[in-house]
């Protein structure tokens, strides 16, 4: 059965004590009275019996204090010169307002009905920065998927604002489901995405070959003479770093190169690298990569976030497909500190995945 079209809807008071609907009812019977001169007929036509319709019009009667209707013998019920100007009145405010309401009601109509979109057939992906995402893309063979650098929130947020198909963002392994579903919440609709793990990192610190200024952890990257290379804001990696701060009870502001900020691990990596910085946040394997030592801090889970509408679609299922295979999952195993995801080979409603999170945290 297809839909009734959506539409603004109006209705008189006349400010005599009858309500609107009950002044409702009273326009559609005199209509239909004006065509049919009898109570028997609008009384089937309205859903409600002769003596029903017949209070109704006593009703409204007394409280205009002049009649509606007229009954004759031979000539049926008939509108009153009054119940006729009542109409012609109602025509002409319909007549009116219809045009004006008509925008409105366009408006309204396209709110309450999904665009039908078709699926694209090659994915844009806003994600945060990843090394085996980066060398997928650039090695793998048929990888038909558009793949730009976002912080986590920015990718999310691009979502959310339909800028992509596909979000890539990570959250630390260990995270609770309330924590998880407030932080992924704040940018996206839980209930109209579905979400998928792709695969989990090591992350730490990074310092240059040797650890010459023996950083042991968090609080080592606030004593005098240690410079910092951070990751941008908007990016989970500078969340992390962040909030690893806080616990520390430490001040960003007050470490030396906290400003400094880089967009990807390997640009932290190559920062300490050359000698512009003395540890910097990052993943295990930039830090192989460089020939760095790292310092582990914990795992993040690196996911993908997508419109519930998409999640059956011809690009997504290839895209779950690719993920899963073989030379994915072999390109992770070269790389240090990569695993992969440990739940459904799907993407999962919100409820799902946060089970997922518990269970496998």
């Amino acid at each position: 059965m297809k839909p009734d079209k959506a539409a603004v809807c109006w209705a008189w008071d006349f400010g005599v004590g009858l309500g609107v609907e009950v002044s409702s009812r009273l326009m559609a019977t005199l209509r239909l009275l004006a065509s049919h001169q009898a109570l028997g007929p609008v009384a089937a036509a309205q859903g409600i019996s002769y003596r029903g319709l017949w209070g109704l019009l006593t009703e409204a009667e007394t409280a205009f204090g002049r009649p509606l209707v007229s009954k004759g013998r031979g000539r049926g019920t008939r509108l009153t010169a009054f119940a006729e100007e009542l109409l012609a009145l109602d025509d002409e405010a319909r007549a009116t307002l219809a045009a004006q309401h008509a925008p409105w009601a366009t408006r309204l109509q396209a709110l309450l009905t999904p665009k039908s979109v078709p699926p694209p057939e090659r994915l844009r992906i806003a994600a945060s920065h990843d090394l085996a995402l980066a060398d997928w893309v650039e090695n793998g063979r048929h990888v038909r998927v558009d793949l730009f650098w976002k912080g986590s929130e920015e990718a999310l947020l691009a979502l959310a604002r339909g800028e992509c198909d596909v979000a890539g963002f990570h959250l630390p392994l260990g995270l609770r489901r309330a924590e998880a579903a407030a932080w992924v919440g704040g940018y996206l609709g839980l209930a109209r995405h579905r979400f998928f793990e792709v695969m989990r990192r090591e992350h730490g610190i990074l310092v240059p070959p040797g650890n010459p200024l023996a950083i042991h952890g968090v609080a080592d990257i606030a004593r005098p003479g240690v410079r910092m290379v951070n990751r941008q804001r908007g990016s989970g990696t500078r969340s992390m770093i962040d909030q690893l701060l806080v616990a520390s009870r430490l001040d960003g502001r007050a470490i030396a190169g906290y400003a400094h900020e880089e967009f990807t691990h390997d640009a932290v990596a190559a920062a300490v690298a050359s000698g512009q910085a003395d540890a910097g946040f990052a993943i295990r394997a930039a830090a192989s990569r460089y020939d760095l030592d790292f310092v582990p801090l914990g795992t993040d889970r690196y996911c993908l976030a997508i419109r519930a509408s998409l999640a059956g679609s011809g690009a997504v299922s290839q895209l779950l497909r690719r993920l899963q295979g073989d030379t994915f999952r072999r390109r992770l195993a070269a790389l240090p500190g990569y695993t992969n995801g440990a739940m459904a080979g799907r993407f999962l409603g919100w409820r799902g995945f946060a089970a997922g999170l518990a269970a496998s945290g």
